[in-house]
C-alpha cells in the first residue's frame, strides 16, 4: 500500500526532547492540516503555555477559541486542557453532578483526587482529546484534525498507555468503559505520534529510544521530522579555486584570507556530514523522515506559516505502524 493511500489520522500526537521545537512543529503542522473548510484544534497539555506566544496571543484556557487561519485557508482553534477541568467536564458527562463537581473542585477534592491517583490526570487528559475527536457539531465532525503539543519523548509513552492499564484495573463501570475507548483511539489508525529530533546525538538517540517504546507498547508512529536544519551542502572547492574566485572578485588572495575561508569552508562541510550522519540512523527506523530548515531569527507566526509550507505537500498519508 502507497502512503497516500493509507488512512491519515484524526489525532497528531508531536512529542520531542526538550529543546529540539515540538511546539513550533506542532503549530505548524496544525496550520498545514486547516486546508480549504477543514477545523483544526491544536491543543497543549500540563499548562506548559507554549502555544500563545507563537502565535502572539493571550495565554491560552480550557475554552477553545480562534487562533488563527489555517495555510489553506482554513481555521485553527486552540486550548490548554487541563486536569482539574477535565474531570469536571468527566463528572458532568457520566455522573451529571454539575455544580456539585464545581463545588469539589472549590473544596480541592478534585486536585486530591489526581495527586493520590496521578495516573487519573493523564487518563482525563487522553480522554479530553478523544471526546475532541469523536465531537460533532450540527451533524459534522466539530474538528477534522486535533494536534496535540504532547509531553517530551521520555514520558510520552506513558502518558499516551496510561488508559491501557487503567482499562485493565477497572474492568466495569464508566471509568473502565472511558478507559477502554480512549485506548482504542490511541491504539488506531486514527493516532498517528510524530517524533521531533533536531541534528545532535542526545536528541536523535532520545528519538531512536521513543519509536522503540512506542513500538512495544503498540502505538502507531507517524512521522520523524529533522528540525532546525541548517544550509545546503557546499559545493565541492579546492584553496586554487578558492584562490582564483577571489582574484576574479578584485579581492587579493592572500594566504591568510584563504586559509580563513578553507576553514570555515571545512567546518560547513563536517557540520553537513554529520546531519546526513543523523538523517541515515533515523531512516534506519523505517519512517518517513521530514525535514525543516532553522529559522535564525526565531520562530514567530510568519515562521510557523513558513514550516506549515515546508509540511503541507507531504501530508498526503502516514507510515504504517
Amino acid at each position: 500500500m502507497t502512503a497516500s493511500a493509507l488512512p491519515v489520522p484524526r489525532l497528531h500526537i508531536v512529542t520531542g526532547k526538550g529543546g529540539t521545537g515540538k511546539t513550533s512543529v506542532a503549530a505548524a503542522l496544525a496550520l498545514a492540516l486547516a486546508g480549504p473548510g477543514r477545523r483544526v484544534l491544536l491543543a497543549e497539555v500540563e499548562g506548559r503555555q507554549g502555544i500563545a506566544p507563537l502565535f502572539g496571543t493571550a495565554s491560552l484556557g480550557y475554552e477553545e477559541r480562534h487562533l488563527a487561519a489555517g495555510a489553506g485557508g482554513g481555521e485553527v482553534f486552540g486550548q490548554s486542557v487541563g486536569a482539574d477541568e477535565a474531570l469536571l467536564d468527566y463528572l458532568t458527562m457520566f455522573y451529571r453532578l454539575g455544580s456539585a463537581g464545581r463545588a469539589l473542585q472549590k473544596f480541592g477534592a478534585i486536585d486530591f483526587a489526581t495527586t493520590i491517583a496521578p495516573g487519573l490526570r493523564d487518563i482525563l487528559l487522553t480522554g479530553k482529546l478523544k471526546e475532541a475527536v469523536s465531537r460533532t457539531e450540527s451533524g459534522r465532525m466539530a474538528y477534522d484534525a486535533v494536534v496535540l503539543d504532547a509531553p517530551p519523548t521520555g514520558r510520552v509513552v506513558k502518558f499516551l498507555n496510561v488508559t491501557v492499564e487503567s482499562g485493565r484495573l477497572a474492568k466495569t463501570g464508566p471509568i473502565g468503559k472511558h478507559s477502554r475507548s480512549v485506548a482504542r483511539l490511541l491504539h488506531s489508525s486514527q493516532m498517528a505520534v510524530h517524533l521531533v529530533t533536531t541534528p545532535a546525538a542526545m536528541p536523535v538517540q532520545e528519538t531512536v529510544d521513543a519509536h522503540r517504546e512506542l513500538m512495544a507498547a503498540d502505538l502507531p508512529v507517524g512521522r520523524i521530522i529533522l528540525n532546525k536544519v541548517t544550509g545546503a551542502k557546499p559545493a565541492e572547492i579546492t584553496p586554487d579555486e578558492l584562490e582564483a574566485g577571489l582574484a576574479s572578485a578584485g579581492l587579493v588572495p592572500d594566504a591568510a584570507l584563504v586559509a580563513g575561508l578553507m576553514s570555515e569552508y571545512e567546518s560547513a562541510r563536517a557540520e553537513i556530514r554529520a546531519v546526513d550522519a543523523y538523517r541515515d540512523r533515523l531512516e534506519q527506523l523505517g519512517r518517513r523522515v521530514e525535514e525543516l530548515p532553522l529559522i535564525p531569527e526565531g520562530v514567530d507566526l510568519s515562521g510557523l506559516y513558513q514550516l506549515a509550507r515546508e509540511l503541507t505537500p507531504r501530508l498526503g498519508g502516514q507510515d504504517a505502524h
